[in-house]
């Protein structure tokens, strides 16, 4: 299938920014606010081809971008040469997120959330199979070009146990491993981050 015929889930511009009185440009970390905007999307998401909502500017498409934390350390992970984009090599990711699909037997939002986050983290990275907590942290919204007005970032901290192992599953691909945020607010770390995991850090 054609991945611009992909059934996703949006959300109306209009309520998710309550008709504009809650837009923002940039990030947003207050969590009042976090916890509104997650909740009007929890409220008013429905279902439409990828290919529409590209083009459609009175829908916003959720994308959750999903930070693993075990205890004060962080999981850190590297693009090598080996993986696809050729744009990303030896960049310093954070996050795993992407489109999200529905979920039918899903009870509510975070069900929905939770499922989709922990698919594509788990395409990427071995987590175990315990239970996990997930905490959205902050947004991002870009109405400066085409492309930023029809998503809106969701940043989730997952949580994991202090003696859960990650790794990594394409080790051709990635490499990962734990580090403190100390060690991610160094200069030589974090000028190779990618924009969304220099956000977290900044966050965080």
């Amino acid at each position: 299938m054609n991945k611009m015929d992909e059934i996703i889930i949006v959300a109306r511009r209009s309520k998710v920014f309550e008709n504009e009185h809650f837009c923002f440009q940039g990030t947003e970390q207050n969590q009042t606010f976090v916890e509104r905007i997650v909740e009007n999307i929890s409220n008013s998401f429905e279902l439409m081809r990828r290919g529409d909502a590209e083009t459609n500017f009175d829908y916003l498409q959720p994308i959750p971008y999903a930070v693993i934390k075990r205890g004060k350390e962080i999981f850190l992970y590297e693009r090598l040469k080996g993986a696809g984009e050729s744009r990303l090599h030896n960049k310093l990711s954070l996050g795993v997120g992407g489109h999200m699909n529905e979920i039918k037997d899903a009870v509510n939002f975070e069900e929905v959330l939770t499922e989709n986050l922990f698919r594509e983290v788990t395409e990427e990275l071995n987590v175990g199979d315990q239970e996990i907590q997930l905490q959205p942290i902050g947004l991002i919204n870009d109405d400066e070009n085409e492309v930023g007005r029809v998503h809106i970032g969701i940043l989730v901290i997952i949580h994991v146990p202090e003696d859960q192992e990650v790794t990594v599953r394409e080790t051709d691909q990635l490499d990962g491993k734990f580090v403190s945020l100390e060690d991610l607010k160094k200069e030589e770390t974090y000028n190779r981050l990618e924009n969304w995991s220099k956000i977290v850090v900044d966050i965080l």
